[in-house]
């Protein structure tokens, strides 16, 4: 289940309505979708986007997204640090960036403008969407595996604009077990 630690505030969030209202006031979009639709969880990339199909169809109206795939990383994944390095330091996109979890399990780290570190585990079942402009980072759990759908504004995907901020730096890079507040704290 979705967890979200404000971590300066040393206030941890555990109910999904709640996270989603907290989440919502600051412009971030969170959401419980179905995630027994699936046949299987190593389903095809078109069976998935074919189960989702209205709720992927409900996002593009929403936010103008043009188009939606898969995205499945795991230990055996060819190039997976550098395919890390592009997500685990600070960044943002002139795009949103959307994610439905279908496997596995990961950390959203989110910089709000007033300088909160919001710490966002999701797992399967889970959708978040980061608006453009909102500074973030993401890891991987200690499982190394994340299966998601992905929408985007832009046939060509989005960039990331790397901060040089090293707020990332400040974190443990992984979430390890159930409980990732213990992990998730800061190296100060």
């Amino acid at each position: 289940m979705v967890s979200l630690k404000i971590m300066n505030k040393n206030l941890e969030i555990k109910n999904p309505e709640e996270i989603g209202e907290y989440l919502g006031k600051i412009g971030i979009q969170y959401e419980r979708w179905n995630w027994e639709k699936l046949s299987s969880e190593d389903a095809s990339q078109e069976e998935i986007l074919e189960a989702y199909a209205r709720e992927i169809g409900k996002l593009k109206e929403q936010g103008g997204y043009v188009t939606a795939d898969v995205i499945d990383i795991n230990k055996k994944t060819e190039n997976l640090g550098a395919m890390l390095e592009k997500f685990n330091r600070e960044h943002w996109h002139d795009e949103d960036e959307v994610r439905y979890t279908l496997k596995g399990h990961g950390l959203f780290h989110i910089r709000t403008e007033d300088g909160d570190i919001l710490v966002i585990e999701v797992e399967r079942g889970d959708l978040l969407r980061v608006l453009r402009g909102t500074k973030h980072w993401f890891n991987l759990c200690s499982d190394m595996e994340i299966r998601a759908i992905r929408l985007f504004q832009q046939k060509s995907g989005w960039t990331p604009y790397y901060t040089g901020s090293r707020a990332d730096e400040k974190f443990q890079p992984l979430c390890f077990g159930p409980s990732f507040i213990k992990n998730a704290v800061s190296r100060d």
